[in-house]
């Protein structure tokens, strides 16, 4: 784990290093913000939950998690480093993981930086924090599994732009797999199993049953298979472009 260890620190501090990572956090803060205030009608609604300041993430991490991602590799093969850290005593699978837990890592550090809206909702009533404890766990899982597929993606171009849009339609296809107006659509025309087999691939429906405060193991299973899947997948692609 020394390897792993030594490029999530590495990857870490790069983060930090430039401005990006305060634009990032400070765009991804006040967007929650306002989608929680605003746009969720937080206030209106009456009730002291965070439901509104979660069922935004899904689509705020469909942009904001492919723009952390797609530098993973891409910008590693572009300016031909990738060459320097392979020769590092590292296993390529260590230095995947290395690379995905240091982007998860400050993926959570920002959510972690929402703290003052749960105080807000805290100060107001008496919400379940219990609820809004699993939607958090939730959230990181599917924040980690969006970029389990960015990072595959990354690997597979040496264009940021182009690894940021793949990401963007790969995981928006899988939250539409859940979405009630397709699922209605597929009953429609095909029997029930279909229909389960179809929102059992979406991180929406995963998402949400997480973020009623039940934390079933199926859920956590859905998220932690997909993000390993995505990571050897990752592994292979490099390992490819490195035979090519």
């Amino acid at each position: 784990m020394s390897g792993t260890t030594t490029i999530f620190k590495r990857e870490l501090r790069s983060y930090f290093a430039t401005p990006v990572a305060y634009v990032f956090i400070v765009i991804f803060l006040l967007l929650s913000g306002a989608f929680t205030f605003y746009m969720g009608g937080f206030y209106e609604r009456g009730q002291a939950d965070l439901q509104p300041f979660f069922n935004f993430h899904p689509w705020l991490y469909l942009f904001l998690v492919p723009a952390v991602s797609m530098r993973l590799w891409a910008e590693e093969r572009k300016s031909g480093t990738i060459e320097l850290l392979l020769t590092l005593p590292v296993t390529m699978w260590q230095a995947v993981l290395g690379k995905f837990l240091a982007a998860w890592a400050f993926i959570a550090i920002a959510l972690a930086l929402t703290f003052p809206i749960w105080i807000t909702v805290n100060y107001l009533g008496s919400p379940d924090n219990g609820v809004i404890f699993a939607s958090y766990v939730g959230s990181l899982l599917m924040a980690g599994a969006f970029l389990a597929i960015g990072s595959c993606l990354s690997a597979s171009t040496r264009n940021q732009v182009v690894a940021f849009i793949l990401t963007v339609v790969i995981c928006f296809l899988l939250l539409l797999a859940g979405f009630p107006l397709v699922l209605d659509a597929i009953s429609a025309i095909a029997p029930q199993g279909v229909v389960d087999a179809v929102a059992g691939l979406s991180f929406l429906t995963h998402f949400s049953s997480i973020a009623k405060g039940v934390i079933d193991l199926r859920d956590l299973i859905y998220f932690v298979l997909m993000i390993l899947a995505w990571l050897y997948a990752t592994a292979v692609v490099i390992d490819m472009k490195k035979a090519a």
